[in-house]
This record gives C-alpha cells, structure tokens and sequence, in this order.
C-alpha cells in the first residue's frame, strides 16, 4: 500500500511494541466512543497498488493509562523502593554452579561454596558492583539529590526492557567498583540492577546477564513500584485503525481478500490432520522457563516455571506416581529430569556436541527406608484449627554416578513441596549442592498438593482414594 497524510494532525511515529488491528467497516464508519480516542480530523488516505482507495481514521492514544499517568503526584520511584532499602534485604538466585546474592541498595555478589566433612568452607566469590557514591554527601543533601534525579527522570523517558516479549519499564540502580576484571586491564565490574513491577512478586531475581566483559544487568520483580503507573507491567492495548472504502473500492482490498481465502483454505486440512494424530491425552511438551503466565486478567511473570501437561489431575498424578510421566526444570547450563521411583537426572544439550547426562541418583525402596529412618521424611503445617497437614516430603536417591572429587556415587534428597499457582500445572525445580557430589532437589507445584497428605511414615505417595 502507499500511504498519503491528508488529515490534520503529523503521523506518530509507529513502533512495533504497540499493536494495530485494521477493520473495514464499510461506508458507514464508525469507530467507538469510548475507550481510544477518534477524531474526524487524524485519518490517512491509503491507496493499494490496484489504485483502491480507503480514508482510515487512527487512534489517538496508544495505551489507556495516560491520564492517570499524567495525574499522578504520588511517591517517586526512588522512593517506592526506600523500603526495600532500608530493611537491608538480600534476594539470591541458585544456578548450577553459581549463586547470585543481590543485597538491595548495597552490592551483588556472585559466589559459588565448597563444604567438605572436617574441613573449612571455601568460598570462591566475585563483587558484581557496590552501592558507593564517587562524591559522599551528608543524608539529607543526597536524599534530596535522589528525589530531584526522580522528578527528572520521567520527563526525560523511562527505559524499557523486552521481557517475554514485552517492552516493561524499569527503574535503574547503578553499582560500581565491584571485584576488579583482569579481562579489562583490572577495572573494577559493574552492575545496573532493574526493578520492574510485578504485583505477585518477593523481590525475585528474574535474571542475570553479563551484558559486556564484566558489566552486569539483573533484573528484579518487586510489588513496590506496581503504585506507580508509569510503571506498571501490562499488556501492550490492541488499536483499531477503522479504514473505510471511498467510492469506487471495494469495501476490502481485492488482494487482501483472496490471500484471506487462500489461508483459509491451506489452514482447514492441516488443522484436521493435526487433531486426528494427536489423542487427547498424549501430553505436551515442555516449554521453557520464565514464559508470562495468565494471572487474572493480565499476562504476568513467574520465576522459574515449566508449564507441564494438561492431563487430567487424576491421570497426571497417576502417571507421575508411576514413574511415566517425568518432570523437568531448572535454569542455566544444566537441567533436571526427576522420574519419581526411578531416578534424577542432570543433563546438559547442545546442537553440535549433543546431550550430556549425568545420573544424580537412583532409586532404591530399601535404601530409602533405611535413610527415612535417621532423617525426617515428613514435615508437617499446624492448622489454625489445631489439625496437622503434611507441608513436605523428602526422599532419597543414591547410587548415582561416580562423583570425580569424592571417588563415590552421587547421591541427592529430593524434597516435593506444595506450591499453590493459579497454572494448575506448573512446576518449579531447583538444584543445591551443600556438600560435593551431594544434592537437594526441589519439587514445587500444585500437583504435589494433591497427594502429600496420602504419605506414610516413609513419606512414601500413593494415589488420593
């Protein structure tokens, strides 16, 4: 199409992060009257190369929280986050090898420990950046410089960051003078810590990233800035641009019509050949981590989250318990296969080399039992009402592979934890290792509430009666 502007307004600037829809409505147009504003005047006449001609009237608001936004007189983001602070609080990530401990308002430190049986811990550990001002000022003069840096720092823009897939705004905190990088003559590594809003959120770290040799962004979710509106994380509004057809044309475009029909057409077999190979309850693949996950009305982010088959709750539990159906998770260069009664595995795939598994531990009823024996196998939750439910279960795995620093078989604890979601299938896996070649798997997801009050003294599940 070739586009010329005949209305009374300049053409915005088109962006990708916010989203049209075009209608054709016909002769008689006519646009909403509520909702995205229209007027009369802010319309482009849109010619097709087969010389059709369409007056379409554009939006004039491309998100609905103008208003408010500019209304708004409430705290600054700095101070949204005083709190956080304040209160010295630490948020921490657990990879593979590493672990990520962000101390809000005072440094990131990046640390992996070392525990063996009688000896000293070693800690291998790097300052990703400290919160220290080149220029100290008393604490009144640097609040107050805070709160001016604030005021100003919407009118400038307020950044934005593709999470999922959705430019999110956040609010940047710099740290500086981290340990020193000998990739970079000794300069000392950096941070830029990102909070955006997540109403759900305790302050998670959603991710790490080494953006260049040495500097850092780690993205936080924090329910602190969701009161602010220029912060808060929605779904990008779908605008409807109206395009009606002047005389002479075709209420849609000739072209437009026949590539509908075609589509129509190449999507209509393919569709029933899918749903006749596929049976109803053959199970999904996994997805990835950190996909929006619907909450209520709006599309929002979860830490860590594998969504899992949409078997019933009866076959899925069923299939698990049998060992059929397995588990995976985790994040970083290493992922979990737990198969519950069989094994755990830890795993790593790449296009060239191909997949690199290790056997973590198996499973053995005896050993199991010998082991709940000196260890608890059930924690349990004291209701309001005085009665006790089961909160955990905890199950061990050995006879793994032979662990390269011990000369013995890798062994784990498998804790499987009720986690309540509004993702009735979802599961959160997560791997420590306190002591060389000696794990804890956790197991979160609503699935395990289901079944953790059917276990015995060994902690053992069975399917709910």
């Amino acid at each position: 199409v070739a586009a010329a502007a005949e209305g009374g307004r300049a053409l915005p600037q088109l962006s990708d992060d916010i989203p049209f829809r075009v209608n054709w409505p016909g002769t008689e147009l006519g646009p909403p009257t509520t909702g995205v504003l229209y007027k009369e005047d802010n319309y482009i006449i849109m010619t097709t190369v087969d010389k059709e001609k369409y007056k379409c009237l554009l939006p004039l608001i491309a998100s609905g929280n103008e208003e408010e936004e500019k209304d708004y007189k409430g705290p600054t983001p700095g101070e949204l986050l005083e709190p956080l602070f304040k209160q010295s609080s630490c948020s921490y990530r657990i990879e593979s090898y590493w672990t990520y401990e962000v101390c809000h308002g005072k440094h990131i430190r990046q640390y992996h420990e070392e525990k063996e049986t009688g000896q000293k811990i070693n800690i291998q550990e790097y300052y990703l950046g400290n919160m220290i001002m080149k220029n100290p000022l008393s604490e009144p003069e640097s609040q107050e410089l805070s709160r001016g840096r604030d005021l100003l720092f919407p009118l400038l823009q307020i950044p934005t960051k593709n999470i999922e897939g959705q430019m999110t705004p956040y609010y940047p905190v710099e740290l500086g003078n981290g340990t020193p990088c000998s990739l970079r003559q000794n300069l000392p590594r950096s941070s830029t810590v990102m909070y955006i809003c997540h109403p759900e959120a305790k302050h998670e770290i959603l991710s790490v990233a080494e953006v260049t040799t040495c500097e850092y962004e780690v993205v936080i979710l924090t329910p602190l800035l969701c009161n602010h509106p220029k912060y808060r994380f929605r779904a990008s509004p779908v605008n409807d641009i109206f395009c009606q057809s002047l005389p002479g044309s075709p209420l849609k475009p000739h072209n437009l019509e026949q590539l509908e029909k075609q589509q129509e057409m190449l999507k209509m077999p393919f569709r029933r050949v899918k749903e006749e190979e596929m049976p109803s309850t053959k199970e999904e693949k996994f997805s990835s981590i950190h996909k929006p996950v619907a909450v209520g009305s709006h599309q929002l982010l979860t830490v860590g989250t594998t969504h899992i088959s949409k078997l019933t709750d009866e076959q899925l539990i069923k299939e698990f318990l049998s060992g059929s159906y397995c588990f995976h998770g985790g994040v970083g260069w290493w992922k979990y296969e737990f198969c519950y009664g069989k094994y755990v595995h830890q795993y790593h795939e790449d296009k060239e080399s191909g997949k690199t598994s290790v056997v973590v531990g198996t499973w053995s009823k005896e050993e199991h039992i010998e082991w709940s024996r000196k260890n608890a196998a059930r924690t349990f939750y004291l209701r309001e009402d005085g009665t006790q439910t089961v909160r955990m279960v905890s199950h061990f795995y050995g006879n793994g592979d032979v662990c390269d620093l011990t000369d013995k078989p890798r062994q784990v604890t498998v804790k499987l934890k009720c986690k309540e979601s509004d993702s009735p299938h979802a599961v959160t896996i997560y791997m420590l290792e306190p002591h060389s070649c000696q794990y804890i798997l956790g197991v979160e997801s609503p699935v395990i509430c289901k079944i953790l009050d059917t276990a015995d003294e060994y902690g053992l599940l069975s399917v709910p009666s």
